[in-house]
């Protein structure tokens, strides 16, 4: 059982940099072990238990969702370390099935492991940069095994926030941020004597945890505004717009100190910059409509003009190694996406579902490759097994040299003069949110 959860732990953080640009941690645990239990945010679905899993150094089990845990899963989901947590939608025995699910975490607990639980229960339909209310479950679940084997050892609470620039887009950034633990054993006196507020208050403390690992818009309709300011700024966690020379540390710092912004000032930020707000928007639509990118722009004002050539330069670069990728990955590559984005109607899923059925699809249908070179390249397992594992990078350079070539061809069609356009527009819009309180870095 062990075997498959390391199994998956290696492949997951192999597939990890592969589908992400720039994956980072911060402030994470150094133990395998620790009778922790992780209250993680939850807003990029299936990606967020994969992210903290495979870049956490801690071996965890994870809460998932009973519905899952199909007669054909269930073996699969339990030797990777996976738990149904039911709901009550899930039937009229839903609090007996998860008292039994409460027993078998206290004696993971107990053994000295890990557990992962999403604390606000569900994932917006959407990516959205916020915390929702978190449930009570997970510290219920602490005090629940410390009360099975009479407070004899010590059991811990952690917040954990995921954060992506943006987790369906492939080349993004990750980060994973864990803060200090909480000892449940120095509450037991007031827990004995009002379990209740104990669990209430501690669900707090560890919600406002969690909220200073991620960046969180308390109100969802600000959200756009704050990617926005990010995009034009170019020193936040915008996916497609941020300064790459600043560390993804400090733009996720910064993203969290214009976050901040928002939750002191929001009467300001709906009155006095609707104005802006509203060219901001416009000035996407522009974009969008002339079929031109921000980074198009940016480069434009960098560089005092437009070129190609760069574009042309990593296709050739690139072109032996993605041909590799072609053979090998190009064909599951476009089952997978197909699949997904007619089976889910929620886009939060894409990024995760594709991930995670790309590495199973890519890595069994190539080992016959092993095979095949053995027996009609060079007759050497270890340099068979290489070249199956440098499949990942033949993917990525697919990946790489697809996007060059859009970029390439989405430039012969860009006209001058809409550049130049959307350029003092841009400027006069950056030079705005520099002279105001937006700015949070002056």
């Amino acid at each position: 059982m062990r075997f498959l959860y390391f199994i998956l732990f290696f492949v997951l953080k192999y597939s990890f940099w592969v589908y992400f640009r720039k994956v980072r941690t911060h402030n994470s645990s150094k133990e395998f072990f620790g009778r922790t239990i992780y209250i993680s945010n939850h807003c990029a679905s299936f990606m967020d238990p994969l992210a903290v899993a495979s870049l956490q150094r801690p071996i965890v089990f994870f809460m998932t969702r009973s519905d899952v845990f199909t007669t054909l899963m269930k073996p699969i989901l339990w030797a990777s370390h996976m738990l149904p947590i039911f709901r009550e939608h899930d039937g009229l025995d839903t609090r007996k099935k998860n008292e039994q699910v409460f027993d078998t975490c206290a004696k993971i607990l107990n053994y000295g492991r890990n557990l992962l639980v999403f604390g606000e229960g569900f994932t917006d339909d959407v990516f959205i940069r916020r915390l929702k209310p978190l449930k009570k479950g997970a510290v219920r679940i602490g005090f629940h095994a410390l009360e099975k084997y009479n407070w004899k050892k010590k059991i811990y609470i952690a917040g954990v926030g995921a954060n992506y620039t943006e987790p369906n887009l492939m080349r993004s950034d990750c980060l994973v941020s864990t803060s200090d633990k909480i000892c449940l054993n120095d509450y037991r006196a007031d827990y004995e004597s009002n379990p209740n507020k104990v669990i209430m208050d501690l669900t707090k403390e560890i919600e406002k945890r969690i909220q200073e690992q991620i960046t969180h818009v308390q109100i969802a309709a600000d959200a756009p505004f704050h990617e926005m300011v990010q995009q034009i700024t170019r020193q936040g966690m915008h996916p497609t717009s941020s300064d790459r020379s600043i560390s993804l540390e400090t733009r996720w710092r910064n993203s969290q100190k214009l976050a901040y912004y928002f939750n002191a000032n929001a009467e300001k930020i709906r009155s006095e910059f609707a104005n802006l707000r509203e060219r901001l928007t416009e000035y996407n639509s522009k974009l969008k409509a002339k079929k031109i990118e921000d980074s198009d722009v940016i480069e434009f004002q960098e560089k005092g003009r437009f070129s190609r050539s760069n574009n042309l330069l990593k296709m050739i670069l690139l072109s032996t190694m993605a041909f590799l990728g072609l053979i090998h990955c190009w064909p599951i590559y476009k089952l997978v996406k197909s699949f997904v984005e007619k089976s889910f109607k929620r886009e939060v899923f894409y990024g995760s579902v594709k991930l995670l059925l790309g590495t199973i699809g890519m890595g069994v249908i190539n080992i016959p490759t092993i095979f095949l070179f053995y027996y009609f390249i060079y007759p050497s397992w270890w340099l068979a097994f290489l070249y199956y594992c440098l499949i990942g990078v033949f993917f990525l350079a697919m990946i790489l040299f697809n996007g060059s070539f859009i970029v390439w061809k989405r430039k012969g069609g860009i006209k001058l003069e809409d550049l130049k356009d959307l350029s003092a527009e841009r400027t006069a819009l950056s030079q705005e949110i520099e002279g105001s309180e937006l700015n949070v870095l002056k």
